[in-house]
């Protein structure tokens, strides 16, 4: 079994999941603090270690966007391993599941909930929905969730790089297709680029989610 670290309350009936490198781990505290300030609802989270970012989330393999690093498209064996977190923590009771995480663990939560219903809510903030084939991807394949909370910083798309650029008309790509398919979703702009408050989006994706699974008919205002 994948190994992971717990936040919050890990005996919580509700569980976030979050696939994280070492620049997420040093803002989890301040992560986990914002969640408790815009909902009340009991959680507790699994932050999962992740070995090679741009192997372990990326569901197929893709040619490098900066540098030499491509992507080695090995998001199924990362699903498979999470997957097996979550049987092993269900045992008898009814332990929900949310998945989500930021940036290319965004994208991959995303494409998880095409995979598999396990995951009760996706939360991909900044999901790096510009990645080759992946609208495509998600039209093809649908995605099974109550709920899907989608943002990026309004600043993303306003670069000169060919493939980045193509983040905006994804995002909005994306939520149509969610909407199109009837899962309940929201659009979230934040200010900045794509490295502004990566922490504090997340904690805002999970949060929503967790509003949402409470009472569908009741959305904070303040998230």
């Amino acid at each position: 079994m994948r190994e992971y670290l717990e936040f919050g309350d890990p005996k919580s009936d509700l569980l976030l999941l979050q696939p994280v490198d070492s620049a997420d781990l040093s803002g989890m505290e301040r992560e986990i603090g914002r969640v408790r300030e815009l909902t009340k609802v009991p959680f507790g989270l699994l932050a999962i270690p992740v070995q090679n970012w741009n192997d372990d989330l990326s569901p197929w393999e893709a040619p490098a966007v900066f540098g030499d690093r491509g992507f080695g498209g090995g998001a199924r064996d990362t699903l498979e391993g999470i997957l097996e977190i979550c049987d092993g923590l269900q045992g008898e009771g009814k332990r929900q599941f949310v998945l989500g995480g930021y940036s290319l663990a965004g994208l991959f939560a995303l494409w998880a909930g095409c995979h598999t219903g396990r995951f009760r809510g996706i939360a991909a903030a900044s999901p790096s929905v510009w990645f080759p084939g992946f609208p495509d991807h998600l039209r093809e394949h649908g995605i099974n969730c109550d709920a899907a909370y989608l943002s990026l910083g309004d600043r993303e798309e306003k670069t000169k790089h060919p493939v980045m650029s193509r983040v905006g008309a994804c995002i909005r790509e994306t939520e149509e297709i969610l909407l199109e398919q009837g899962i309940p979703c929201t659009l979230e702009w934040n200010p900045g680029n794509h490295f502004r408050d990566a922490d504090l989006r997340t904690a805002a994706a999970f949060a929503w989610v967790l509003e949402h699974l409470r009472d569908p008919m009741v959305i904070s205002s303040e998230i």
